[in-house]
């Protein structure tokens, strides 16, 4: 191909041909840490939109959601409603969230929870933190507190969930679990107990302990934070 012909080609190119391979080229030489949010959701949205210039997109999923995990925690049907997000390119930002809360937990599996408490509040806050109703998890420990199964036991309203202590009892002993952690999102942000929230724990400790099971910890997630009931002394 002559030199000229190389040039019109070129000048065929999308004009944003050129800003993602800049952006790869910055990636690839630097990692994610100079990236700001919306430039690594442009890169997970090249090949989910090959024709289209993603960085406004980027940036209006930012802007409307707050920031990349919120993204990634945002329900299938509220992605869809920004323009230029169909139903794939949705699926494939929900592939990409459960992946990254597969590999935080795949980090805790057969590892013991309480010395890895730093992985474990970080697969809580990917798992729950912006779900956008309430969810109450429980994590079923073994006797040298490694991690058993995973489990959302109910999941409720923007701002409550129904839990049935002698069902979460039930399950642990089913399980052979000798220990639980509690684990419930506030959809507010705020993840600053309730007297329902601590009135409720209480109950399970009270039920679970006459039958061998302890209760480490209730650990609430929101997208401002988390709170630990232990951490604060009301269990």
């Amino acid at each position: 191909m002559s030199e000229k012909g190389f040039e019109e080609d070129k000048a065929k190119l999308p004009h944003y041909h050129g800003h993602r391979q800049r952006l790869r080229d910055k990636f690839n030489a630097h990692g994610e840490a100079p990236l700001a949010d919306y430039e690594l959701l442009e890169l997970l949205l090249f090949r989910s939109i090959p024709r289209r210039d993603t960085k406004p997109i980027a940036k209006k999923l930012i802007d409307h959601f707050g920031s990349l995990a919120e993204v990634l925690g945002a329900g299938k049907a509220l992605l869809c409603e920004i323009d230029g997000i169909g139903e794939a390119t949705a699926t494939d930002l929900k592939i990409i969230a459960a992946s990254a809360q597969r590999m935080l937990k795949g980090q805790l599996r057969g590892r013991q929870v309480l010395s890895s408490w730093s992985d474990l509040i970080d697969y809580c806050r990917a798992a729950m933190a912006f779900e956008t109703r309430e969810q109450f998890r429980i994590l079923f420990l073994d006797k040298k507190n490694a991690l058993i199964a995973d489990e959302v036991q109910q999941t409720g309203t923007v701002d409550h969930t129904p839990v049935y202590p002698r069902e979460i009892v039930k399950r642990a002993l089913e399980l052979s679990s000798s220990a639980i952690i509690l684990v419930h999102n506030h959809p507010s942000g705020d993840p600053t107990p309730s007297r329902a929230d601590i009135s409720m724990t209480k109950t399970i400790i009270d039920t679970a302990e006459p039958l061998g099971i302890s209760v480490h910890d209730h650990i609430i997630v929101g997208k401002d934070g988390h709170a630990s009931l232990k951490g604060m002394q009301l269990i």
